[in-house]
């Protein structure tokens, strides 16, 4: 058996599982393709101590303190397949090289499919976002958008409006009931319900949003909700369940970040619907101690047999 523990993925849910196995003495390789969800932001806020910090300086900094730890050992790139085996589990790389562990956390995060509207993506991170508690205050009180994904893009105009100004951008989707509408105006939400045809600004900030017909409007920030897609099968490889939630597919946990399948944990935004770099490394924390437990304590876990 190579590991005790391999955790597949080193961003903020990975590393912080990984220092819990290593401060128990384990051993534990991490696997990790360098790309992080937040790559595209250069600040990072609400967490603890480190509220305006850059994400990528966040995790080198973690990754050189883990790496202190002899028990700890890094592999860079991408698993490619996971599968159980009668000692525990195997992982296979990309280069063809295979690993076997006791058990696996699973935190390969996800990726952002955005809207196909010109001058979305080279903004995304900056002054276009998802999340307005991340990335709000700093565009307090300014021309604000939300761009409709979906029936609960109007949940997110109504909570992004607590920063600013804020216009509804339909898209040219169907417009809201009369109950809706008249939540939006109580919040003095403006509703624009033509189709957008592009954003513009000065580099990554925004000043225009050019709509069909020729007609445009001012914006300093666009809300938009994404389609998050899993950034790996091994979940699915493993048997894991899968559940269905209102903003896309999250890995079945228990309390301890187990998923279906005994031994196998899963940390991070693969298991939750609302992602911040706190709730990260709080499911790192909680699946790397409870991997570790469940070394000691096999038969509570994997069965007696």
């Amino acid at each position: 058996m190579d590991h005790d523990v391999i955790i597949i993925g080193g961003s903020f849910a990975g590393i912080s599982a990984a220092t819990y196995v290593a401060r128990a003495r384990r051993p534990v390789c991490v696997i990790d393709s360098g790309l992080p969800r937040n790559r595209f932001a250069d600040h990072s806020h609400g967490l603890f101590g480190h509220d305006g910090s850059n994400p990528a300086d966040m995790l080198a900094n973690a990754r050189a303190q883990l790496a202190a730890y002899k028990e700890v050992s890094f592999l860079d790139g991408r698993a490619v397949d996971a599968q159980q085996t009668a000692n525990g589990f195997s992982v296979t790389l990309a280069t063809g090289e295979r690993l076997t562990a006791r058990r696996l956390v699973l935190a390969y995060g996800m990726s952002d499919d955005l809207p196909d509207i010109p001058g979305i993506a080279e903004r995304w991170g900056k002054s276009v976002a998802q999340c307005p508690y991340c990335h709000g205050y700093e565009f307090s009180g300014r021309r604000l958008g939300v761009l409709y994904h979906s029936p609960l893009s109007l949940h997110h105009a109504q909570i992004v409006s607590e920063w600013g100004p804020t216009v509804y951008y339909l898209n040219g989707a169907p417009m809201p009931g009369d109950k809706e509408v008249a939540a939006l105006t109580a919040r003095g939400i403006s509703i624009e319900p033509a189709r957008v045809t592009a954003f513009r600004g000065q580099g990554e900030g925004l000043a225009v949003a050019e709509l069909e017909g020729g007609r445009s409007r001012a914006i300093d920030a666009l809300f938009l909700g994404s389609t998050p897609r899993f950034n790996s099968d091994l979940a699915e490889r493993l048997g894991c369940e899968i559940d269905e939630g209102a903003y896309g597919s999250i890995i079945r946990t228990d309390m301890t970040k187990m998923t279906t399948v005994p031994g196998v944990f899963a940390a991070g935004d693969i298991t939750r619907l609302a992602y911040n770099v706190t709730w990260a490394c709080s499911d790192g924390v909680m699946a790397g101690s409870a991997a570790h437990r469940s070394l000691v304590f096999p038969d509570e876990v994997m069965g007696a047999a």
